[in-house]
């Protein structure tokens, strides 16, 4: 009856059903499973285009489109979340510094670095965290967590970046206009070292500080949204674990499918 339905043979369909999966079918299905071990060991945040690096630096020749085609029958994706960055009731006021970094593009570690400030939730309340990158690297050099957004929490994060990396005078430390960067205290510390401070032109223009949006928005896609915290210590633990992952082993399509780690020792 069905042979009749579909317009073949009752031997076309028996040796249809016993001549097993083709070559295709089973080097597919091998791939496909080297394809969900990487996919796996990137904490599944990697996308076609890092999955594909990976296997071509593993020493796999495949096609972008097939990585691409198992990947979307395995339903493996990058993970990827919109993220709305809402303003705190933080008082700002606007000083004189100007954009020192623009037009910049760093030629090896430690000439600028950037700094910023955004808020996770924890046990139902807010914490900010202060993040100091390389923007030559993309590496997070410093960083630190605390109830409050101010000039205590910006100066731990940068303090923390200078006994790390232990840099020379002439480093241009760009940031947004945040009271938290213009407080004296904050520019006397960077002057005491050397630094150039610089700061976002007047107008809040977004691509003054892109690097550490950039960086913002991957942390938060990747290691923060769709995971509650129970309190301060599973947060802090948790966004060490994953700055950790991401300066030795996520890759940068900027950094030529390198880690922030990689790029700094290949440029060396």
């Amino acid at each position: 009856m069905m042979c009749r339905l579909y317009g073949v043979t009752r031997a076309g369909y028996y040796a249809w059903k016993c001549r097993g999966q083709s070559q295709r079918r089973l080097a597919d299905e091998a791939l496909g499973q080297k394809i969900e071990t990487i996919h796996r060991k990137s904490r599944c945040l990697y996308g076609s285009p890092r999955v594909h690096d990976q296997l071509r630096k593993s020493g796999i020749r495949v096609g972008r489109k097939r990585v691409e085609r198992l990947m979307r029958s395995r339903g493996l994706k990058a993970r990827c979340a919109r993220i709305y960055r809402l303003k705190p009731g933080v008082k700002k006021f606007f000083d004189s510094i100007p954009n020192h970094s623009y037009g910049i593009v760093p030629t090896g570690p430690d000439q600028v670095w950037a700094g910023d400030v955004t808020y996770l939730r924890a046990g139902g309340k807010w914490r900010y965290l202060a993040v100091v990158l390389d923007k030559f690297s993309r590496r997070i050099v410093g960083w630190a967590m605390s109830k409050w957004r101010d000039t205590d929490l910006t100066l731990r994060a940068f303090n923390n970046a200078v006994e790390h990396r232990k840099p020379q005078p002439g480093i241009i430390f760009h940031s947004d206009r945040g009271s938290e960067y213009c407080a004296y205290t904050f520019r006397d510390r960077l002057a005491s070292l050397g630094f150039v401070q610089s700061m976002n032109r007047l107008g809040g223009k977004m691509t003054d500080n892109a690097t550490m949006e950039s960086f913002f928005h991957s942390m938060k896609a990747e290691g923060i949204h769709r995971t509650k915290f129970a309190n301060t210590q599973a947060l802090s633990n948790h966004i060490r674990s994953y700055l950790q992952f991401y300066n030795s082993k996520r890759t940068h399509s900027s950094l030529g499918y390198l880690s922030p780690e990689e790029y700094e020792w290949s440029m060396a």
